[in-house]
This record gives structure tokens, C-alpha cells and sequence, in this order.
């Protein structure tokens, strides 16, 4: 079982005197930033000179600086950036500045798993992954609710790692819920896989499969949409509240039961082969090489996927839709007035 650790595990004193460098103040990074001065931290934000973030850090009454000088300044250092671009951001700004002692801090393992990062030996190195976006992190904070994080050690150069990492887990707040243990290797290749399998991936290509099985059959794409994506989101609320068998419970008999004989018929041994496939691929190194070599290049391939897929029939048939839907952006009353409006 997965080692978990509660409120009475971490101390917020082992963050004492020391200045927490926010690199990036994204959807993680405003979350931490936020999280950590609320809960009595020093902390200081680096975020580049003309981008809106920037803007945003110096409004929320940080103060803001470039990378190089936040990492001089701090005693962790908190990466929060993209990771295509974390190993050039380390080598050019914060790989100067790491002296002993210092804390190096991720929410995702990828480019230290990878060794796209490879750190002193000097220095520790931990991660704390949330397990929401940003805005959830901030958002539960606020309620005085916490979101479950993973803590993982990969190097514990001063012997307290363990201990600074529970109390930036504290800190931001998810010790409330439960921080679990675990490896940069494991959080990492479970993570795309997840993302590649099922979350993003797998989740998008059965979505658009079916809408287009329906609609080459001659059902209206209207009809096709609500039945494979827009009710998704149902079932997927169903699962998060009480796993698939509360999800089981709460629809028809009749749905049930092509649960259990139709949808190992579509997920059968061909597709969990190819799952392992892929899974191979995170974990030899293919797949973060592929993705690194795309950037490096410009994500010229990547930007014409992302094209062609924004094009397709059922992003314009939702589009429509959704305008029938306006509660989904906006607030019941504002979705009332809208609807009502839309039929004068």
C-alpha cells in the first residue's frame, strides 16, 4: 500500500527563513504562489519581462523578477514552467545559482526522469504534483479544502528532504487531503500514460470515432454529438464521485449491461497490446525524446495536428450546440436570461 502522509506529517518551521523562487506563474504557479503566502511563506515570482503573467504576479502583489535572480534569491526553487522548456531555463538561469543546500522543486517528473535535467549532487531535488490544475488548487485553498498531492525524493543532498517537502505540501495545502508517496519514475510514466492512454488520448480518438461511426451511418451529427461527447461529462462526474460501479448504479440496466458485454468488445487484447506499446515507448525514453525533438524543430507537426483536429465536424457541431447550453460558461441566471433571449 502507498505511504500517506497527513497535517500532523508536515511543519510549516522547516520552510522558516527561507524564500521560496516561483518559477513560472502559470496554472501551477499562481496556485503555489497564492497557497504558500497565504500560509506564511516568503515568496518571490519570476516571470519574464512582457508577459501577462507578469503582469498578473505584480497585480497579486508579488514581487516579480527574471528567472536568474529569483533562483540567486531563493532557498527552493520551484520550477512551474512547461517542460519543453524547463532544461534550457535551468541550464541558462538557475544552474549557476544552485549552491549547496539549495532545494530544487517540480510538479512533474518528466525532465528529471529523463535526465533532460541533471542536477548537483549537492543540492536537494523533490517533487509535489497536485493532483488538480491550478485554479482547483487555489480555489479549494480558499474553502480551506485540500487537493491530494505526490511527494517524491530524488535526491536528499541536506538529509531533510523529506521534511521540506511536507511542509511545501502544508504549505500549499494538500496535506489536508493526503500526500502520497511516490518516485519521479513512477509519476512520470504513469502521468503520460495516463494522459496518452485515456485522459487526453484515449478519451478524444473513442470520442470522435463513435461521433463519426454515427454520422457515416446516416445519423445526424447533432444526435451523434450529445450521445458520445456531450454526455460523457455525466458519466465521468458519476466515476470521480463514486468509481465505476457507483457510475453501474446509476444509470439503466440496459446501459449496464452493454457496459459489460459491449465495451470489452471495443477495448479488447488488440488495444491493451497496443496499451503496452505505448507504455514501452514512456518508459525506454521514445516517446519524451519524440516530444523534445518536436519542439526543437519548431512543433511544426504539432501545430498542424492541432489544426486539422480544431477543423473537424465535431468541434463545429458543438460549437452550435453548446450555444443551446449557456449555463455550461456562465451562471444559472445568466444562462436564463440568455436562453430566454435566444427565443424572442
Amino acid at each position: 500500500m502507498a505511504k500517506v502522509y497527513y497535517e500532523q506529517d508536515g511543519d510549516l518551521k522547516n520552510l522558516a527563513g527561507k524564500t521560496v523562487a516561483i518559477i513560472g506563474y502559470g496554472s501551477q504557479g499562481h496556485a503555489h504562489a497564492l497557497n504558500l503566502r497565504d500560509s506564511g511563506v516568503k515568496v518571490i515570482v519570476a516571470e519574464r519581462a512582457g508577459d501577462p503573467p507578469r503582469t498578473k504576479a505584480k497585480e497579486a502583489g508579488f514581487e516579480v523578477m527574471e528567472a536568474a535572480e529569483a533562483a540567486q534569491r531563493g532557498d527552493l526553487i520551484v520550477v512551474l514552467i512547461p517542460d519543453p522548456v524547463q532544461a534550457q531555463v535551468y541550464k541558462e538561469a538557475i544552474a549557476p545559482h544552485l549552491g549547496p543546500g539549495k532545494t530544487l522543486v517540480f510538479a512533474h517528473g518528466f525532465n528529471i526522469h529523463f535526465k533532460f535535467i541533471v542536477p548537483p549532487p549537492t543540492v536537494d531535488v523533490i517533487m509535489i504534483a497536485p493532483k488538480c490544475p491550478g485554479h482547483r488548487l487555489r480555489e479549494l485553498f480558499t474553502e480551506g479544502v485540500g487537493v491530494p498531492s505526490l511527494l517524491a525524493i530524488e535526491q536528499d543532498a541536506s538529509g531533510r528532504a523529506e521534511k521540506t517537502g511536507l511542509a511545501y505540501a502544508k504549505g500549499i495545502g494538500s496535506l489536508k487531503a493526503g500526500v502520497i508517496r511516490t518516485t519521479f519514475k513512477e509519476e512520470t510514466e504513469t502521468d503520460l500514460f495516463g494522459e496518452q492512454t485515456v485522459l487526453c488520448g484515449g478519451v478524444s480518438a473513442l470520442v470522435t470515432t463513435a461521433f463519426e461511426t454515427l454520422v457515416e451511418a446516416g445519423y445526424q451529427p447533432e444526435i451523434a454529438y450529445f450521445e458520445c461527447l456531450h454526455e460523457l461529462k455525466l458519466i465521468v462526474d458519476l466515476i470521480y464521485q463514486g468509481g465505476i460501479k457507483y457510475m453501474r448504479y446509476s444509470v439503466s440496466d440496459t446501459a449496464e449491461y452493454g457496459d459489460y458485454t459491449r465495451g470489452p468488445v471495443v477495448i479488447d487484447a488488440r488495444v491493451r497490446e497496443t496499451m503496452k506499446k505505448v507504455l514501452a515507448d514512456i518508459q525506454s525514453g521514445v516517446f519524451a525524446k519524440e516530444w523534445m525533438d518536436e519542439n526543437a524543430k519548431g512543433r511544426k507537426r504539432f501545430l498542424e495536428m492541432r489544426s486539422k483536429a480544431s477543423e473537424h465536424l465535431i468541434e463545429k457541431v458543438g460549437s452550435e450546440l453548446r450555444k443551446m447550453m449557456p449555463w455550461i460558461q456562465t451562471s444559472k441566471k445568466e444562462a436564463t436570461a440568455a436562453q430566454a433571449a435566444a427565443r424572442r
